[in-house]
């Protein structure tokens, strides 16, 4: 008699939600930045400092927001650390020299990397 595994989550496509989830990630950097620039701008007195060549999407401003607030309340610390090295950083780290730096085994490394993208999806109401 075979062992039924119990799920958090109903079937989802996993690679469909990483992939999602990693673009979001990386867009979420140079929103960030773009709402601080508009920002610095706004309190220099400066508009159109560069000329838009299209229309800001107002929405950005509220992804940064959220995405912001999924990685403080929904992830623990390992998983923050490792989203945080792996996707929020301007350089590429492979996933070798994370676990070897957060000086975790491959396996745990995964795990809490699968976990830390599937509470960022339900944290963003993806899934």
């Amino acid at each position: 008699m075979g062992a039924e595994q119990l799920s958090l989550f109903e079937d989802v496509n996993e690679k469909e939600v990483e992939k999602r989830i990693i673009e979001y990630l990386r867009d979420y950097r140079a929103l960030k930045v773009q709402i601080e620039n508009k920002q610095e701008q706004i309190e220099a007195g400066v508009s159109n400092l560069f000329q838009p060549i299209r229309q800001p999407d107002p929405k950005n401003e509220l992804k940064v927001k959220q995405i912001e607030r999924a990685l403080e309340n929904s992830l623990d610390f390992l998983e923050r650390k490792i989203i945080e090295m792996k996707y929020l950083t301007s350089q590429e780290i492979n996933d070798i020299d994370i676990y070897l730096e957060l000086g975790i085994k491959k396996g745990k490394f995964y795990v809490k990397k699968r976990a830390a993208i599937f509470n960022l999806a339900t944290a963003l109401g993806m899934i």
